[in-house]
């Protein structure tokens, strides 16, 4: 990814490459971030000080983990500039520190930077809305073998999308795993499939099964640079935007 981010940024209008970041002991240290990405030398070397790259720029872009994300998001309330984040793996309270970062950064925060997967989001959540609890609803992922957090960061996002349309809380009606003899599904309940292999991007299905009917939503990503010029948009809307905790829906309208 930030090969992808650094290639989206050279070719976005209006953005330009300051710094790159990697953690200690990252064996491209010191390359020329340009290089790297494959976009010809920038005479920018890949850094593991933060801080004095969020002092050169007016945005970053973060795809690292949880952790990371939580320093930086101080780091970027420090610097008052953008934070887009498109970390993954998250735990259910670790959103209450970049709220409070966000007093002073503008954060925008999503588990997936496409403009297909964010209106996908929005299909859900009206369809959601729309069909009573006589529809089970089901999410289902795939993506390549490396990845380590499951469900992924975008299932997650379908699942809060179709538990806003229902008006349910998602944590009090997650299915994660089933396995052996199980009682039957409970009405409401929102299940939850995780697949992995290959080298597959990323595949995301929200079905919607009635008795003798069923509706499925599906993206398929083909390319990562979709993600990373998802970002790069996100850090262009809020360097014009006043301090918040802002999300991809923000960003292309989508909750208006």
């Amino acid at each position: 990814m930030g090969r992808a981010l650094t290639r989206a940024v050279t070719e976005m209008p209006g953005a330009d490459v300051v710094a790159g970041i990697e953690r200690e002991g990252s064996q491209f240290l010191g390359q020329d971030v340009g290089e790297l990405a494959g976009t010809g030398k920038l005479d920018i070397p890949i850094t593991d000080d933060p801080l004095t790259a969020f002092s050169k720029a007016d945005g970053v872009l973060d795809f690292t983990a949880p952790s990371a994300s939580l320093w930086f998001a101080e780091l970027a309330a420090q610097a008052r500039i953008v934070h887009v984040i498109g970390t993954t793996g998250w735990g259910e309270e670790e959103d209450e520190p970049l709220k409070a970062a966000s007093r002073h950064a503008r954060i925008i925060k999503s588990g997936n930077m496409s403009l297909g997967v964010n209106l996908l989001a929005s299909l859900v959540r009206r369809a959601a809305a729309a069909l009573d609890a006589e529809f089970d609803i089901e999410v289902l992922e795939m993506h390549h073998k490396h990845k380590v957090d499951a469900p992924s960061g975008t299932a997650l996002l379908l699942g809060e999308a179709a538990a806003e349309g229902r008006g349910i809380d998602l944590q009090a009606h997650s299915v994660r795993s089933r396995d052996g003899i199980m009682d039957p599904r409970r009405t409401g309940d929102i299940g939850f499939a995780t697949l992995r292999g290959g080298s597959v991007i990323g595949e995301h299905s929200v079905i919607f099964a009635g008795e003798g009917e069923r509706i499925e939503l599906t993206h398929r990503a083909a390319d990562r640079q979709l993600f990373a010029r998802g970002a790069v948009k996100a850090a262009l809307w809020g360097f014009d935007q006043k301090p918040g905790f802002y999300s991809m829906a923000d960003v292309l309208g989508l909750n208006d």
